[in-house]
């Protein structure tokens, strides 16, 4: 039997408290989030580790024993027959003695002096810069370039790298995660 001695009680009807509601309500979607996130995290994990794994590879294929070995050569054949002597051309009656050396020496050609204009204008007077006033602090005495015009501040960069867009995988679109 119940210990309850003065008949149903109003306040529990079989339902626990709204509290307990609301508060479990919040949590679930707490631990949703939180799941999400960490589901999110696990897929860019997953990503540097294949990107790792690539870049290994290719560090395998051209280092020293690598499939792209820079010393690597194919193996070796039967030696190739010697080539025939070569025909000796007749020699030629106007040329006797040595041939002329292939180098040559190239004069450097000299720079003209070009005349200087008979008369220049006169350059135009600097305007003067009134002095600065002696009873004003320093930061008041700089005066901005009227030339310059500031640029638009930039977008603001993520600090997290951008990840790439999931690609379809060999038997179509990955599978969700389970929610």
């Amino acid at each position: 039997m119940s210990s309850n001695k003065g008949g149903p009680n109003p306040y529990n009807n079989g339902a626990p408290p709204k509290y307990l509601n609301d508060f479990s309500k919040a949590l679930a979607s707490e631990v949703r989030i939180l799941l999400a996130e960490v589901g999110k995290l696990r897929d860019e994990r997953r990503q540097l580790q294949f990107e790792i794994a690539e870049l290994m590879a290719v560090k395998s294929k051209h280092g020293a024993g690598g499939e792209y070995s820079p010393d690597w050569r194919p193996p070796p054949q039967e030696p190739p027959p010697p080539p025939p002597p070569p025909a000796s051309p007749p020699p030629e009656e106007g040329l006797s003695g040595p041939a002329r050396p292939a180098w040559r020496v190239v004069h450097k050609p000299q720079r003209r002096e070009k005349p200087a204009p008979k008369s220049l204008p006169a350059p135009a007077p600097v305007p003067a810069i009134e002095p600065p006033k002696p009873n004003l602090p320093a930061w008041a005495q700089w005066r901005p370039n009227p030339a310059h015009i500031p640029a638009p501040m930039p977008a603001p960069v993520s600090p997290r790298p951008v990840t790439p867009a999931a690609r379809p995988g060999l038997f179509g679109p990955p599978t969700p995660p389970p929610k």
